[in-house]
């Protein structure tokens, strides 16, 4: 068959470890015998990342504001751990975070389900999908290590010389200090995005934060939201038959796990990490996740929503054949395809990527699959565990059987 052409290119970010192998594995096998692929490529490996002084990072992210729509694999957020294997000159911060402070937006993220794995809460019965906040709070916090006995203040000075000082601490010892910050307008960006998306998918929406603790940082993110809903959505919703919610974190923890599902949960950047976590994690597997930043500018970035896999890379290393599951890779890949095709108006890339979605359904409900998955599988034939690349090579033949 004749590849598929593209004419517009799509931002690519490499990543680290065992998901970079995975990530080349998923090009060779399955996009680059069928696409005419045209991207953008950043290399956004630690490695590199130290090398530019994590410029690359941000020429990435002002790369997917130029065309739109980005692919990231999945990086390193170096710890002090890091640090010293990688020999870096300062701890980094997360690629993901500086990524989505250029673009904003929301990151919405849903278990990808598969008849045969069924989620560990039992009542479970349709996906939850994550709406996480993509802008600031510890992802760009300032830190300080206090040496020693002194007072903390939060100090604030406008244009205009207006101070607004809140004493925050008298340490008498050493400690630590950290700064958060956000923004009306993110906040509201956010809210609307996730207001927008229940419409479009017409599924409730449930919001959290801990506003009876942060009275202020915290009621802001109700307040906006709240505000947003009557002055704009509550005739929406209710014409639509569905509904809005709000209620503090650890209930809305506790009403998640009583669900069935079939709702987006919206949280603030650091609950939404977490708990996008726990979500993918009791549907069956961290790499059974799909992830996807929408920018209020409408740019979109598509990637892995777990971590690099580090003990399967260094098993990798050692020549091992490891079950690593590609699927929240692959997955991103083909979100950018289809968006890609669809900004461009190609029916036949849009076609292409959903094919290789099913493909890859397909292969797991048929007992092929990885390790992780095969702990968990409840079909009636014994489960057919493979490595990761084994796994794609699957899907490929049922793919060019599609095709």
């Amino acid at each position: 068959m004749n590849k598929i052409a593209m004419t517009t290119p799509l931002v690519e970010m490499d990543g680290d470890e065992m998901t970079r192998i995975l990530w080349q594995q998923i090009k060779d096998e399955l996009i680059l015998p069928y696409v005419e692929l045209k991207s953008e490529y950043y290399d956004l490996g630690l490695p590199n990342r130290e090398a530019t002084g994590d410029q690359v990072t941000i020429d990435s992210a002002n790369a997917a504001k130029k065309y739109g729509v980005a692919v990231k694999c999945a990086t390193i957020t170096p710890n002090a751990q890091r640090v010293e294997e990688y020999k870096l000159s300062q701890m980094w911060k997360s690629p993901n975070g500086t990524i989505r402070a250029i673009l904003d937006g929301t990151v919405f993220r849903a278990p990808i389900m598969v008849k045969g794995i069924s989620p560990v809460v039992k009542n479970w019965k349709e996906p939850i999908t994550i709406a996480r906040h993509a802008y600031g709070d510890v992802y760009k916090a300032a830190e300080i290590r206090v040496p020693g006995p002194g007072s903390a203040r939060l100090i604030y000075t406008s244009d205009g010389d207006e101070v607004i000082e809140e004493h925050i601490y008298d340490f008498e010892c050493a400690g630590v200090l950290q700064g958060q910050y956000n923004k009306d307008s993110s906040i509201t960006s956010f809210a609307r995005s996730c207001f927008q998306y229940a419409l479009d998918t017409r599924q409730d929406l449930w919001f959290s934060t801990k506003d009876t603790i942060s009275k202020k940082y915290d009621h802001t993110f109700k307040d906006v939201f709240a505000d947003l809903y009557e002055a704009e959505y509550k005739a929406k919703f209710e014409e639509a038959g569905i509904t809005y919610f709000y209620t503090l974190i650890d209930d809305a923890v506790a009403r998640v796990i009583r669900s069935k599902g079939g709702f987006i949960w919206a949280c603030k950047n650091y609950d939404g990490d977490v708990m996008s976590d726990m979500v993918s994690t009791a549907f069956g597997s961290l790499a059974m996740m799909t992830s996807v930043l929408v920018s209020p500018d409408g740019f979109y970035e598509y990637e892995a929503a777990h971590g690099t896999v580090t003990q399967h890379y260094y098993r990798h290393l050692k020549g091992e054949a490891v079950s690593t599951n590609p699927m929240a890779t692959l997955f991103a890949w083909t979100g950018a395809l289809a968006k890609r095709g669809e900004l461009d108006g190609s029916a036949e890339l849009m076609d292409f990527a959903h094919k290789l979605e099913a493909s890859a359904i397909e292969t797991i409900e048929s007992g092929t699959m990885t390790g992780d998955l095969a702990a968990l599988w409840e079909g009636e034939q014994a489960p057919e565990k493979v490595s990761g690349l084994e796994f794609l090579q699957a899907v490929r033949a049922r793919l060019e059987a599609r095709l």
